[in-house]
């Protein structure tokens, strides 16, 4: 479901709204509080930005998430809200067992009728403008609050969701380091509303070049790192022709200037077909999931498996867990950069041993078979070792950091990771300061412009400047503050 000219569309659409409100979006979601937001349950945050594309922000993290960890975007489809698609998608589940904040812009009535995402307006969904900047303002907030890795952000969409997620993909290469297209269209498939039934319903018959140009265009002069994109289709939706999985793939794979034969294929649970398409040094740059009589929905498989999630609804659709396999593409579980190609088990037992204020000592259990191992901090490769101990260094004082262990084999081949565990060093973290906005600016920890109050530093909106608004501002270093509303 993706705009508000479908034909045909609206029967169908008058039955799921009768039947399926509340699966369709309608849960209630408590707002933000002014000084800061609740560990474990999924917030409103307001006063992010200017925010151009009329969104709602919304955000989830798991308590003690430390800094540096990933970011994931996640956009809902259309007849649904962030809520909906929290409560479903599964993501929940990997942000807490992986560490990592998700963020939920949430469209609604005002901006379209179905509240659909706007991946057909060239007015607000190209770089800079609308919508899409709205979601950029929303992901400079999420990583100001949470100390997310930039180098770690991540988009993934639904529907009209996914089609404003490939646009996301071509606007701001330079900020995503991967994304997932669940049932949506190439990005800039159509420029107007018009043309957008065109792209949902029928073949563009567009080579992989023009759909790479497409990319290409959205950023001028953008010649890399480019995202690594999973695109998730079903083979018997009517609402997205299954034509359109293709044409992602083969948008994606021109852009990373690698060919339309997949460098391997496997099979998975519920009728799914994985193929992957290397880049030239032999890390996946492109996955197609194809879903065996799966129609238009988002992939989930309810259960307490380890690839299982979600929970099925109105175009939540029981098949496999589509959130496990795209996080394990994009190495949010903990596998960071290491691939773990290889047939190693995942070390036992990691323990921190000692923390000092700059650094953390850890320690597991041997695997069989393993030539040393590697030790990730925050999903990137901080150092290997030979033995079972590592004393990781020049760290933050008073910082969590998130670490896991891989075997690695004779041959270099890397295994699975374990489980994480979280060092804080000792020390002093940085200051935190909680009050209203006027004494903010009284005390030179922030100014005021305009009758709105802005971090110093940083720049962040704070809102009116008065003193019913409070935020918790964070130092991160001599002068420079930015709002932590969620923890600090």
């Amino acid at each position: 479901m993706l705009h508000s000219t479908w034909r045909g569309y609206f029967r169908r659409v008058a039955l799921a709204t009768a039947l399926g409100a509340v699966a369709a979006g309608l849960t209630a979601v408590t707002p933000l509080a002014p000084s800061a937001a609740a560990a474990g349950t999924l917030q409103q945050v307001t006063g992010f930005g200017s925010n151009p594309g009329n969104l709602a922000m919304y955000e989830y993290a798991p308590a003690k998430l430390p800094a540096g960890a990933p970011l994931v975007v996640a956009l809902h489809g259309c007849t649904q809200s962030a809520s909906d698609y929290h409560t479903h998608s599964g993501w929940q589940k990997f942000a807490d067992q992986w560490g990592f904040a998700v963020v939920y812009p949430q469209t609604g009535p005002a901006n379209n009728s179905l509240s659909c995402f706007s991946w057909f307006d060239s007015t607000k969904d190209t770089r800079g403008r609308g919508e899409a900047a709205s979601i950029m303002q929303m992901v400079d907030t999420a990583v100001a609050q949470y100390g997310s890795d930039r180098r770690r952000i991540f988009v993934t969409g639904l529907s009209a969701g996914g089609g404003m997620t490939a646009d996301l993909l071509a606007d701001y290469p330079d900020v995503f380091a991967g994304g997932a297209v669940d049932s949506g269209i190439p990005a800039q498939c159509a420029t107007t509303q018009t043309a957008a039934s065109g792209c949902q319903y029928g073949n563009q018959n567009l080579s992989p070049k023009q759909w790479g140009d497409k990319v290409r265009n959205s950023y001028p002069g953008y010649s890399g790192p480019w995202p690594r994109v999973a695109v998730w289709q079903g083979s018997s939706d009517t609402t997205v022709a299954p034509v359109n999985g293709t044409e992602l793939r083969d948008q994606w794979t021109d852009v990373w200037g690698i060919g339309q034969t997949a460098s391997s294929t496997r099979n998975l649970t519920g009728g799914t077909t994985e193929s992957i398409y290397d880049d030239g040094t032999g890390k996946p740059a492109v996955a197609l999931f194809s879903v065996s009589g799966m129609a238009h929905g988002l992939a989930v498989n309810p259960g307490s498996g380890a690839d299982q999630c979600g929970s099925t609804g109105t175009y939540y659709l029981n098949y496999i867990c589509s959130s496990y396999h795209t996080a394990k593409f994009w190495g949010l579980d903990g596998r960071g950069d290491q691939g773990g190609t290889g047939s190693l088990p995942a070390p036992p037992g990691l323990t921190v041993t000692g923390t000092t204020g700059t650094g953390a000592s850890l320690s597991w259990n041997s695997v069989s078979g393993a030539a040393l191992y590697n030790v990730y901090r925050n999903g990137t490769k901080a150092g290997s070792a030979t033995g079972t101990t590592y004393t990781d260094t020049g760290l933050a004082p008073g910082t969590s950091y998130s670490y896991t262990v891989a075997a690695v084999d004779s041959s270099g081949a890397v295994g699975a990771s374990s489980a994480p565990v979280t060092a804080t060093t000792t020390g002093t973290a940085p200051r935190c300061y909680t009050a209203n906005n006027y004494n903010h600016v009284q005390a030179g920890r922030a100014h005021q412009s305009g009758g709105y109050t802005y971090a110093n530093g940083s720049d962040q909106n704070m809102g009116l400047y008065n003193v019913a608004v409070t935020h918790t501002l964070r130092e991160t270093s001599p002068g420079y503050f930015v709002i932590a509303d969620s923890g600090c």
